[in-house]
């Protein structure tokens, strides 16, 4: 089926800057939007930014300026590239992937495991 795997989580301090990288395969026969989740303790899973397979991207405000989504799609994979890093953004980052595989070419979201950041300040 369709593996979707994030990597790049850490422990860094505030100010400082992390990437983290999201790959999307095996029986990929498409590859739409990529999206970035993340979810704190206690908190409900929001939306930081996505990417379309167009390359249009939106941010969530509060990482607007700060936070930057690209993709490689020779690859199939997304970059979240995170400056001035805040206590605020650390959460499970999640990547998020829409792909229609070889098996009955539907669309669907499909999900990774996720990794930690980790902010102190």
């Amino acid at each position: 089926q369709v593996q979707v795997v994030e990597s790049g989580g850490g422990l860094v301090q505030a100010g400082e800057s992390l990437s983290l990288s999201c790959v999307a395969s095996g029986t990929v026969f498409k590859l739409d939007s990529m999206a970035w989740y993340r979810q704190a303790p206690g908190k409900e899973r929001e939306l930081v930014a996505i990417i379309d397979g167009s390359g249009g991207t939106d941010y969530a405000e509060s990482v607007k300026g700060r936070f930057t989504v690209s993709r490689d799609n020779a690859k199939n994979t997304m970059y979240l590239q995170m400056n001035t890093l805040k206590p605020a953004d650390t959460a499970v980052y999640y990547c998020a992937a829409e792909v229609a595989t070889y098996i009955d070419y539907r669309m669907r979201w499909y999900w990774g495991q996720g990794t930690q950041v980790t902010v102190s300040s």
